[in-house]
């Protein structure tokens, strides 16, 4: 994961886009590309989202990424300890035993 963010900090540095990439303003755009993925989904069921923008879904996914790699990097998270340390409070809302199957929230388990 560090090496695809480097990658992402290399490409915005040649531009000089640093100067707007604040975390507010990464956090806003993180939100905006999430919803222009929605959009490939809005009026249509998953399948024939899927079948006619697969590739618009991918380029959004990727965008949405781009956004939470550049933001936690100005943030000075490390991204996949995040990740991990998230799964495991998830392992302990959510134990197998209570959630197997189940789409409730943790409050309700």
């Amino acid at each position: 994961m560090k090496h695809l963010q480097q990658k992402i900090i290399e490409f915005r540095d040649a531009r000089n886009w640093k100067q707007f990439h604040t975390p507010k303003d990464l956090a806003i755009s993180l939100c905006l590309e999430a919803g222009e993925l929605l959009e490939n989904f809005q009026w249509k069921s998953s399948e024939e989202a899927i079948k006619t923008n697969l590739e618009n879904i991918k380029d959004e996914i990727a965008d949405v990424v781009i956004y939470a790699l550049l933001l936690s990097h100005e943030l000075g998270i490390d991204l996949e300890k995040a990740v991990l340390d998230k799964i495991k409070k998830n392992e302990q809302k959510y134990p197998i035993e209570k959630s197997f199957g189940s789409k409730k929230k943790y409050t309700e388990l």
